[in-house]
């Protein structure tokens, strides 16, 4: 019997380490990785608002979250190990991408990754300056402060079904 492809959804807030986990976890998985803010800034980057607004920015992000399950669907027929880096901000992203991932009849698991607040924010901010391996896009204080009231962490359900990982380091 063929063991169904697995579809990795990492969620946690912003700064948590997200892309960073996928990226090693892609690596050690030998499967592909889609990180939202990398296709974001691919295709809407030159025409963000400014100030950004959020209903701009989230239109678009299901945008390309409906092309990226497409390309998903086609991954798991592959069997090809998928790592969505995609934020899942709420409960509901959560248990959407779950739906699809049934749909595709692929076994998922979840990772939530978490740092404090206060070292997110910093990273968010240094990030900005260095423009390193993780940088997609410039993050304003006032934008890191948008997507922290977005952001609803996991409940206690959840926690239990994921994998879970707390980055401390700045």
């Amino acid at each position: 019997m063929k063991t169904p492809p697995v579809i990795h959804l990492i969620y946690g807030p912003q700064g948590a380490g997200k892309t960073t986990y996928a990226r090693t976890l892609a690596t050690k998985t030998q499967g592909l990785r889609i990180s939202i803010d990398e296709w974001m800034v691919a295709l809407y980057g030159p025409d963000l608002p400014q100030p950004p607004a959020l209903t701009w920015v989230m239109t678009r992000v299901a945008r390309c979250q409906t092309h990226i399950w497409t390309v998903v669907g086609q991954l798991v027929a592959l069997n090809t190990p998928v790592i969505l880096d995609l934020g899942f901000m709420t409960t509901a992203d959560r248990q959407l991408a779950q739906q699809w991932a049934d749909q595709y009849g692929a076994t998922t698991k979840f990772h939530f990754v978490d740092a404090p607040a206060a070292i997110r924010r910093s990273r968010v901010l240094s990030r900005n300056e260095t423009q390193g391996e993780t940088f997609a896009l410039v993050v304003t204080p006032a934008m890191f402060d948008m997507m922290e009231s977005v952001f609803q962490p996991p409940s206690p359900e959840e926690l239990a079904q994921a994998y879970h990982v707390t980055s401390t380091h700045a």
